[in-house]
């Protein structure tokens, strides 16, 4: 205990200097904006941050990602109650009654009761993160390599097999995640795994693309097919009433308690994010509550105050298992893996005891950005609205523009560009197809810690570590739940069994990807049977399961006739409440346009992306962005010039200054710089 309380106090001490402080007070700030963006999240904002923790300490790096993974619970309840549009899926209960309450006048103490409420399930979640370290601690130092691999597998396949009603798709899409982590030098045996003689990948696929472009390039892509910005031109008063809804929430206390609780306990279980959270939580404070079946959903100030603090609360609780465990319980989390990995720190043992003070940050960062960024809200929410109703055509270019520049950060290489708009494009069709995508980053992150700990365990105790009593309950436990979700039907929203029916074979953009995934497992498998026994153990379980998973997958997608009910977004919703799975994923929907129209436009979008590549080969990173967003602006979205030309020149100046005067980005050859070479002595991109 005397270590633990010095290593909270050392933790305290390194967070309160200066730049740390600017660290976290940043990314409340970003999270804050993100979450005010329909269609981004904490997701993207994490993946987005990712690339520029590479050069920063591990403090630092984690004050500025917990700044930002808290903030966004904070922002994204602004456009959900002023405008009814949540701004993350994990407010979209909040809608039910703060809408409602905006209507009839009371937008400001529906923020405030929203504010206080995230603060308080916040500061909940740190304090049971806090006093769990103790008691994690003795108990996962004694697990070895078999039992963290056990609990690896049984995490990847909860998250995976928890995938709304086809877990096949979250575990094939799982299992491709883990094939990408074998690509490069094996560090067993040196063999160049899956590198068709590519020196970019001798090292492996760098995490900052592949997360990149599986969560940031898609949502971009809906955000332009969708073409619309919140509530143009409408009122905005966030202000008057917030004292009221601050002491609306401190009335509450025992629902903030209840809520809190139950939005720690389940953020625990790998696969119960915020989608399904805020719904439990307002599911259980309308069957409490005293009169809420009367005034539930028609602007009870009760209905936010539960789905916030449960919702805000979960931060805390999903690090639990994320840190002592290496299992990330919902999709943020396994980006925040990846921010440890480029860290160089491994989870698990190491987190609850070398690295004790990098742990301890992060429950201050965490505690102390719920605290800023609810006054920050609190002080600045009709300013933070406004963003909320900028233009899709001036926000798109200028994120696309940071992705690019993030992207980049992978390795430097043209290779990294190319991987992540390969990964985006993948990304928006999983989604598009009803198929999950945070498993891919979770196989893809835990895959080279798979790897380790079966390799040592073979190693160390040949094949009888698969008789350890833990080990066989884990496995056990991870094939029961992918068996009970494949062979059970789901109860729909209107009480309907989804049931198994057969027809002919019927051809679909999702049987396609089934039969594309099955394909690479097959040619995957071809070519590791042909390596040393330690390089190609790992690919040929990966490769086998993958095959099982896409086969089963790929009869089904040919024959199964889909539910004669389609469930709506509402219903989907409320079966999460009362005991259904939703998609551990984003959801945009596309409203009353045709499927031409919805493929037409996602075509236009990555026309425009995948023309910067061309261009940023062609004149470099930095013109090529610059003409991207002029060129977006005006031609796609009809800015005017003066409108188009200054805020593209703006941005292009930020990303001059940052990336290329302070940081001296080593920006790739281009077709012009190699034409005339001088032009590199005046202007580095080129």
């Amino acid at each position: 205990m005397e270590n633990i309380l010095h290593a909270a106090s050392t933790a305290l001490g390194i967070l309160f200097t200066p730049l740390r402080m600017g660290y976290l007070i940043l990314g409340v700030i970003l999270g804050l904006v993100i979450g005010l963006i329909p269609g981004l999240g904490g997701i993207v904002g994490l993946s987005l941050l990712l690339p520029f923790t590479f050069n920063m300490d591990p403090y630092s790096a984690m004050a500025i990602l917990m700044g930002l993974a808290a903030a966004v619970s904070h922002g994204d309840v602004i456009p959900a109650i002023l405008f009814g549009v949540p701004g993350t899926v994990g407010c979209a209960a909040t809608v039910m009654d703060g809408y409602p309450m905006a209507k009839r006048g009371e937008a400001g103490r529906a923020l405030g009761a929203a504010f206080n409420a995230s603060l308080l399930g916040g500061l909940f979640g740190c304090l049971i993160l806090a006093v769990s370290i103790p008691v994690i601690r003795p108990v996962i130092l004694l697990f070895g390599s078999p039992e963290m691999l056990s609990i690896c597998v049984f995490g990847m396949t909860m998250v995976a097999s928890l995938s709304g009603n086809a877990p096949l798709k979250g575990l094939t899409v799982a299992s491709f995640g883990l094939l990408l982590s074998m690509i490069g030098d094996d560090p067993q045996t040196g063999t160049l795994r899956y590198t068709f003689d590519t020196l970019y990948l001798w090292d492996g696929m760098p995490i900052v693309p592949v997360a990149l472009g599986t969560f940031a390039i898609p949502e971009l892509c809906d955000i332009m097919i969708n073409r619309t910005s919140i509530a143009a031109g409408g009122k905005i008063d966030a202000m008057s009433g917030q004292w009221q809804g601050w002491k609306d929430a401190f009335s509450a206390w025992f629902l903030v308690l209840r809520t809190s609780a139950l939005g720690t306990a389940c953020s625990m279980v790998p696969g119960l994010g915020a989608s399904v959270i805020d719904w439990l939580a307002y599911g259980h404070a309308a069957r409490t509550e005293k009169g809420a079946s009367l005034t539930f959903g028609k602007g009870d100030v009760r209905g936010v105050i539960a789905a916030e603090a449960s919702t805000n609360a979960r931060e805390g609780g999903s690090l639990i298992p994320t840190i002592a465990f290496g299992v990330p319980a919902h999709a943020s989390m396994a980006i925040l893996l990846g921010a440890f990995l480029i860290q160089g720190i491994v989870p698990g043992p190491d987190m609850l005891g070398k690295h004790l003070d990098v742990t301890y940050t992060i429950v201050w960062s965490l505690t102390l950005a719920n605290v800023f960024g609810t006054m920050i809200c609190f002080m600045f929410a009709n300013q933070f609205a406004r963003i909320s109703t900028v233009r899709y055509t001036l926000l798109l270019p200028i994120i696309m523009t940071l992705v690019y520049i993030g992207g980049f950060e992978g390795q430097h290489s043209w290779g990294d560009i190319i991987t992540l708009l390969s990964i985006g494009t993948l990304g928006w069709l999983l989604k598009k197809c009803g198929w999950p995508r945070p498993p891919l980053v979770l196989g893809f992150i835990l895959g080279s810690l798979v790897e380790r700990y079966t390799f040592i365990s073979v190693e160390r105790y040949g094949w009888d570590w698969m008789t350890n009593w833990f080990v066989l309950i884990m496995f056990a436990m991870s094939a029961l739940g992918v068996f009970q979700r494949v062979f059970s039907g789901r109860q729909s929203g209107n009480g309907k069994r989804q049931t198994w029916s057969f027809a002919k074979p019927m051809l679909s953009l999702s049987a396609g990807l089934s039969v594309s995934h099955l394909i690479v497992f097959l040619i995957a498998l071809g070519i590791a049977v042909q390596w040393d026994f330690g390089a190609r153990l790992v690919p040929e379980i990966i490769c086998g399961m993958g095959i099982l998973f896409a086969g089963g997958l790929t009869f089904i997608e040919l024959f199964k006739l889909k539910p004669e009910h389609q469930e709506s977004e509402m219903e989907h919703a409320a079966a999460a409440a009362t005991g259904g799975q939703m998609k551990m994923d984003l959801h945009m929907g596309y409203g009353t346009m045709s499927e031409r129209q919805v493929y037409g436009r996602a075509l236009g979008y990555f026309g425009w992306v995948w023309g910067v590549l061309v261009g940023a080969w062609m004149i470099g990173f930095l013109p090529a962005l610059f003409l991207f967003q002029v060129s977006f602006m005006r031609f796609h979205g009809k800015e005017k010039w003066l409108m188009a030309l200054i805020v593209s020149a703006c941005m292009s100046i930020f990303i001059w200054f940052v990336f290329d005067y302070i940081v001296n980005e080593p920006w790739p050859q281009t077709v012009i710089g190699d034409l005339f070479p001088v032009l590199r002595t005046f202007l580095p991109w080129w």
